[in-house]
């Protein structure tokens, strides 16, 4: 997968897991227990086998997931940073 690809799969993952977290602050996860469990599972799978070519971007895809807000800050700062060196 081109650094593109991989740069926007792992943002999709980090925007449902985003939802995730809010459907839990919220009290309304148990609503969508089901279809939460089922996209788990899916994410847990992709992790699996893209760990077999690429273990940074299986780190960076489950990190999405499991610690959204985690994953959003830390490419804040990679922007920041690159936005940093271009002045």
């Amino acid at each position: 997968m081109n650094p593109d690809g991989e740069r926007l799969l792992v943002e999709l993952i980090e925007k449902v897991g985003l939802l995730r977290r809010d459907l839990q602050h919220k009290q309304d996860l148990a609503r969508y227990e089901a279809r939460i469990a089922r996209i788990d599972q899916k994410v847990e799978a992709l992790v699996t086998q893209i760990a077999t070519s690429d273990a940074g971007l299986a780190k960076a895809i489950e990190t999405a997931w499991k610690q959204p807000a985690r994953s959003l800050a830390f490419r804040n700062v990679a922007h920041q940073k690159d936005d940093g060196s271009e002045e």
